[in-house]
C-alpha cells in the first residue's frame, strides 16, 4: 500500500483535493487498498478551507509517505516557513513530491525546481518564471514529471497528474478504468495543451455555440458557412455577421483552428500516419495541413509528433 499525503495551507482551495478521488477510485476499481490518503498541515488539527469549513489534518513530519502533494489556495500567499522546510526534507524522504496548480511556488521556494522543467496554472506561469528564473517553466502543459518531481497546471489538471501516477504505479489499464469511473472524457497526457480553442471562442448565444459544437464533432465535413448557418437556424449572411460579432473570428478561421487543435492532438497522442490525421480532421490533404501547422505553430506536423514523444520519454522514464 502506498501512502499519499496532501500537504495543505490555511484557506486552501477545496478543488485541489479532487485529485484524491483518483486514488480513492483506484482502490475501488482494483478491489483492494492500493493507496491510503492523509491530509497534512504545518501544525495538524482542524484546517480552514477556502469555503470556510474545516478539515482534520495530521501534522507534517508524519513518516512513511510514498508521495507528498502540495496544494494551496487560488491566490498566491506567502508559504509558511515550516512547509518550505518540509518540502526540502520530503525530496530526500519520499519517492515522489508533487504540486497542484500554484503549489508549484512552494516547491520553487524550497529550491526543488531549480534546473528542472515545471508547470503551473497558465495565469501564474510567467510570475513563476520571473520569480525563479532557474526553473524551465513550460506554461502550456497539463502536467510535467522531472525526475521525482511532478507539477500540474490548474486544479482539474491535478486529476490528470494523479492518473499519471496511478499509471506509473499500477499500469495503464487501471488508470484508464479509473478515468472511466470518474466519467472523464479521456485521460489527458502531460504534454497536452492547457488551452482549448472551443473554450477560447466563448460565443454568447446558444445558436453560435451549437454551430461550434457541431463543427468540433464533424471536422471531416466541409463545414461551409452554409452548413454551419443551417445548424444555427440562420441565413448564411446572418450567421457570418453574428459569428464574427460573438467570437472575433470568421467562421472559416475558427474551423481551421478547431481542425488544427484536433490534428495537433492526434499527431501528439496517436501513431496515425499524417495522411490519416489530415483526412480525419478535415484538411484536404497532408500538404494543406502542413502549411497550416507551419503558419500557426511554426513547425510541421512531424515535428509536433517528435517533440511529444521526446516529452513523453522525459516525463515517464522507463
Amino acid at each position: 500500500m502506498l501512502r499519499i499525503g496532501f500537504v495543505l495551507s490555511p484557506d486552501f482551495q477545496m478543488m485541489s483535493l479532487a485529485a484524491a478521488s483518483a486514488f480513492e477510485f483506484a482502490n475501488l476499481t482494483a478491489g483492494e487498498t492500493l493507496y491510503s490518503i492523509d491530509f497534512l498541515s504545518a501544525e495538524g488539527g482542524p484546517l480552514a478551507t477556502s469555503l470556510g469549513n474545516t478539515i482534520d489534518t495530521q501534522p507534517i513530519g508524519t513518516p512513511g509517505h510514498d508521495t507528498l502533494i502540495f496544494g494551496t489556495g487560488v491566490d498566491l500567499e506567502p508559504t509558511p516557513p515550516a512547509l518550505v522546510a518540509f518540502a526540502r526534507e520530503a525530496f530526500h524522504t519520499t519517492r515522489r513530491v508533487a504540486a497542484i496548480c500554484v503549489g508549484a511556488f512552494v516547491l520553487a521556494e524550497a529550491g526543488l525546481l531549480d534546473g528542472r522543467r515545471a508547470t503551473t496554472h497558465w495565469l501564474a506561469a510567467r510570475k513563476l518564471q520571473a520569480a525563479y528564473p532557474q526553473i524551465r517553466v513550460e506554461e502550456d502543459r497539463i502536467f510535467i514529471i522531472d525526475g521525482s518531481i511532478w507539477t500540474s497546471a490548474g486544479m482539474s489538471a491535478g486529476i490528470d497528474m494523479a492518473l499519471g501516477m496511478i499509471e506509473k504505479d499500477f499500469g495503464a489499464d487501471l488508470a484508464q478504468s479509473v478515468a472511466q469511473r470518474l466519467v472523464l472524457y479521456h485521460r489527458r497526457g502531460g504534454g497536452q495543451s492547457q488551452h482549448s480553442e472551443l473554450l477560447a471562442l466563448t460565443p454568447k448565444s446558444d445558436r453560435i455555440q451549437t454551430a461550434l459544437t457541431y463543427a468540433r464533432s464533424n471536422l471531416r465535413s466541409a463545414l461551409s458557412v452554409e452548413e454551419l448557418a443551417e445548424v444555427a437556424h440562420l441565413s448564411p449572411r446572418q450567421f457570418s455577421r453574428a459569428f464574427r460579432a460573438e467570437t472575433g473570428q470568421t467562421p472559416a478561421k475558427a474551423v481551421e483552428n478547431l481542425r488544427l487543435e484536433a490534428a495537433r492532438m492526434m499527431m501528439a497522442q496517436s501513431r496515425h500516419p499524417v495522411d490519416v490525421v489530415a483526412s480525419e480532421t478535415g484538411f484536404a490533404d497532408r500538404e494543406r495541413m502542413r502549411r497550416a501547422f507551419v503558419r500557426t505553430f511554426g513547425q510541421p506536423p512531424q515535428a509536433i509528433r517528435r517533440n511529444a514523444r521526446g516529452a513523453m520519454a522525459e516525463d515517464i522514464p522507463g
